[in-house]
């Protein structure tokens, strides 16, 4: 790939250039802060239900939180690229690299989960469940590719949705975000279709069949490199990298921290996990750790001190990861994300992952708000879509008072049966917990009465 092509200013919806002092990949990051979507994402559960009585990170403080380390990666990588490939590098380029890499991952880690739905990854089991369940009744309605993408929905396909449609009534190009802060959030850069486990960018899918051209044209603009025409597959863009380096970094240790505010984890199992991830990384710096922890007596504190310390010794060790196998990244022969290289190499992080899986994700009110939100979720699912794949013509007084409570910008009536589908998953999916679970409650007649 070459470096002065792998990013662009290109705007979806062809949105011409304003004059401004902010440059146009800082007004992506203040777009996505402004964004509704992007402010529903302080209602949507990270892994523990919201609210409680001890404060835990949700969507939107979790994504904050991965953008603040990818802006740090990103400002480390422009300078390793200047650095390297300086020479090979145009003037605009090496401005890019130098000055503006860091709000382009800085902004995609922002938005990297604008596209999940409420209740984690619960809900989109429940959206995905809702299609492989009804399936001989409702395969026929779509195409072999549609179909994949209803029977596998993936919040990462979502979020490209999320951020490029067009809904109706509103401005074309969604956000209208530069094609390149798009690029960095697509880990997953094929359709449905092509999804293959076990390989790296076809574990999931990136796009929805609806968003195929748009993407397509994301992937022309920033130089991605095309493994497939049909079905269509691209490798990872360069910058994927880092954006899942950050979100790695923080999901599996801020989960730890969570749980330990909460009891779940005794703080000497915790400080115990993060010392061990802070000697693999650097011997050296375990010293000044433990002398710093003599000081520190508020168990809270030193969980927090401890926390910092790791992400900052993942970060480095992320850079010296991708530097050395950056050859491998442009090419995209690289096979394994950054933070599963480190785990090659080091038992500590892999340690930390097991002892989450079993202690914090299969916490009882982990496990109980999955299943609340599964329910919740599918039901919403089964109260609006067997209305709106029926014509006009043919729905019931039911049929029409079920899309009453639909929003007009999801209402697609002229549209394909595929695209009336998608304008009730945008609907559904957006919700937050709360809205999710009210709506259920007052559709099945748990909760009778106004509100507004």
């Amino acid at each position: 790939m070459d470096l002065n092509s792998i990013y662009s200013n290109q705007r979806n919806g062809n949105q011409e250039q304003s004059k401004v002092k902010r440059t146009d990949f800082q007004r992506d990051f203040d777009r996505i802060v402004f964004s509704s979507a992007f402010r529903r994402l302080q209602n949507k559960t990270q892994v523990f239900p919201l609210p409680g009585s001890v404060f835990v990170h949700n969507r939107l403080t979790h994504s904050l939180e991965v953008a603040s380390v990818g802006r740090s990666l990103g400002s480390l990588a422009g300078e390793f690229i200047d650095e390297r490939f300086g020479a090979d590098l145009l003037p605009d380029s090496r401005d890019f690299y130098r000055h503006q890499l860091h709000n382009v991952i800085a902004s995609a880690c922002l938005c990297h989960d604008i596209g999940n739905p409420a209740f984690g990854h619960s809900g989109e089991d429940a959206i995905a469940s809702y299609f492989e369940k009804n399936e001989a009744d409702l395969k026929l309605l779509f195409t072999e590719k549609e179909w994949a993408d209803l029977l596998n929905f993936e919040g990462n396909a979502n979020a490209i949705r999320v951020l490029a449609h067009q809904q109706k009534g509103k401005d074309k190009g969604g956000l209208q975000l530069t094609y390149t802060t798009l690029a960095s959030i697509a880990k997953y850069p094929c359709e449905s279709v092509a999804k293959k486990k076990g390989v790296i960018n076809r574990k999931k899918f990136g796009f929805f069949q609806n968003e195929k051209s748009i993407f397509t044209e994301i992937a022309a603009s920033t130089g991605m490199i095309n493994e497939s025409q049909e079905p269509v597959i691209f490798k990872r863009h360069p910058f994927v990298w880092l954006v899942e380096a950050a979100d790695d970094i923080c999901y599996n240790i801020i989960d730890m921290e969570d749980a330990h505010r909460l009891g779940i984890v005794n703080s000497a199992d915790c400080e115990n996990l993060f010392m061990d991830l802070i000697q693999s990384v650097n011997a050296e710096d375990t010293r000044r750790v433990r002398d710093k922890l003599d000081v520190i007596t508020n168990k809270n504190e030193r969980i927090s001190y401890l926390r910092a310390k790791v992400i900052n010794s993942l970060i480095n060790k992320t850079m010296m990861l991708y530097q050395f196998n950056f050859d491998k990244i442009l090419d995209g022969s690289l096979d394994k994300g950054i933070l599963d290289l480190f785990k090659a190499e080091s038992g500590a992080l892999t340690e930390i992952e097991r002892f989450s899986i079993n202690k914090i994700y299969n916490h009882k009110a982990v496990i109980e708000i999955e299943n609340a939100g599964y329910n919740v979720m599918y039901e919403l699912l089964n109260h609006f879509v067997p209305s709106v794949i029926k014509d006009k013509e043919e729905r019931k007084s039911y049929d029409k008072m079920a899309l009453k409570l639909l929003p007009e910008q999801f209402v697609y009536d002229e549209a394909s049966v595929y695209q009336k589908v998608l304008g009730v998953l945008d609907y559904v999916s957006g919700m937050t917990d709360n809205y999710a679970t009210d709506l259920y409650r007052k559709i099945k007649g748990i909760d009778i009465g106004m509100t507004m």
